[in-house]
């Protein structure tokens, strides 16, 4: 069937090979490549079958065929990224490459692991309501203490004068630049360098230590893993003594302030009782009712009397009016008694002071006294316990993992920083060759 073009008219093109067979290499290609404009003629006479308007010729129709794609080729800005991609990927992975397992040495590692423990013992100080808990430390404070004091620059100094650090991480520094210490390091170095090759983890929740300690000889990152377990006992050490003078010196005082506190009490009742002369106001009160007790009982022995003497005599018999006088003194000394417990009016003291008052301040100073008294055995029960608690090391470093030696090195990481390195490289890369075309296209 005659092919249909965009114009609606129809194109007899070749429907075989022998009409592109006839055309020459160069035609061809010149075909294909839309150079040319091909002409189809009207079909002849003879092949007509039909009469009308299809006997008649047909002009010749000019189609004109574009080429779907146009042939790729390079050009100047690919060949530009594809060197770009090369000089700052490709070729830095390779030395980095070539570094790592050619130049770099060998590094050893060495595993440990402790944490701060505190000793749990129970025995009498325990029947004292808690009162040894005062002397009690916290090990997780002590914990956050030692993981500072490992990253700290004292523990490399001290490391550093038993061991020589400087020499020991330096002596590579010739065959692996990168990966050892500079001959000529200061203490800042050091310590810059200490964290490299010292990898500390620390568990909040539980207070593990965990410790990885690199060198270049598994000897030398053993001693100094094992160094740094002996420089965080002394660091517990330490604290345990701090705290134990803390704890006996604070003991002590407060020891001297309930002594002191107790004699001021004691001494503040006996001036009380010289100048009132009484050793208990409420004994001397049950005794002066004892004795108003008595007086009431003699009133009425007198009263009965009386009323009997009146019934078998005159009234002028001496009997009588001496019991109505007995009587009537009786009253006398119950007024008298009963005046002396509620106003100042008495023979009591030097400076007569009521009962009520004299109580009062009684039952304040006694209170003192009780007080003082409560304070001063809490105060002796905690001096007991921290000298108890200073004669036993309360807090101790427990190594769970005693320092490793390795036998086979396992760093530098030589794949992980390849493609750590490679994948870096290349992001980096990628982001500047955006760049680059999106000002290329702003122009």
């Amino acid at each position: 069937m005659p092919d249909k073009n965009t114009n609606g008219t129809r194109s007899n093109a070749p429907r075989d090979g022998r009409e592109r067979a006839s055309r020459g290499p160069d035609q061809t290609a010149a075909f294909k490549s839309g150079r040319v404009r091909t002409s189809v003629s009207a079909p002849s006479p003879a092949k007509k079958r039909k009469g009308g308007a299809r006997k008649r010729l047909r002009q010749a129709v000019k189609v004109e065929v574009r080429p779907i794609a146009v042939v790729a080729s390079m050009r100047k800005r690919h060949w530009g990224i594809a060197a770009s991609f090369a000089a700052c990927v490709v070729f830095p992975v390779l030395v980095t490459m070539f570094y790592l397992w050619v130049i770099a040495d060998d590094q050893y590692s060495s595993h440990t692991g402790f944490t701060v423990r505190s000793e749990e013992t129970s025995g009498a100080t325990d029947l004292l309501g808690g009162l040894a808990s005062f002397a009690k430390v916290s090990t997780q404070t002590d914990a956050d203490i030692l993981y500072e004091y490992i990253q700290s620059q004292d523990i490399v100094q001290r490391i550093d004068d038993k061991l020589d650090l400087r020499t020991m991480y330096a002596a590579h520094w010739g065959s692996d630049p990168i990966f050892a210490l500079g001959p000529n390091a200061t203490i800042e170095d050091l310590h810059a360098y200490w964290e490299r090759v010292v990898r500390i983890s620390y568990d909040g929740s539980s207070g593990l230590i965990n410790l990885e300690v690199l060198g270049f000889d598994p000897i030398e990152a053993q001693s100094v893993a094992q160094e740094i377990v002996n420089e965080s006992q002394a660091m517990i050490n330490t604290l345990n003594e701090t705290a134990r003078e803390d704890a006996m010196r604070y003991a002590e005082t407060d020891l001297k302030q309930a002594v002191q506190r107790i004699k001021d009490a004691r001494e503040t009742l006996t001036r009380y009782r010289t100048r009132t002369q009484i050793v208990d106001p409420q004994t001397d009160i049950e005794t002066r009712l004892g004795v108003l007790q008595n007086l009431q009982q003699q009133l009425a022995e007198a009263l009965v009397e009386a009323d009997i003497l009146q019934q078998t005599t005159t009234e002028n018999d001496p009997r009588l009016v001496q019991t109505r006088q007995k009587i009537e003194v009786i009253r006398s000394r119950i007024a008298h008694e009963r005046k002396t417990f509620a106003t100042a009016e008495n023979e009591i003291g030097s400076l007569g002071e009521d009962y009520p008052t004299l109580i009062a301040e009684y039952e304040s100073l006694t209170v003192d006294l009780e007080f003082a008294e409560q304070a001063y055995r809490a105060a002796l029960t905690a001096f007991d316990v921290a000298k108890s608690n200073a004669l036993r090391q309360s807090r101790y470093l427990a190594t769970y993992v005693t320092p490793t030696r390795s036998q086979s090195s396992e760093y530098p990481r030589r794949f992980v920083i390849s493609g750590l390195a490679a994948v870096l490289l290349t992001m980096l890369w990628g982001m500047g060759a955006l760049v680059y075309y999106s000002l290329r296209d702003r122009r």
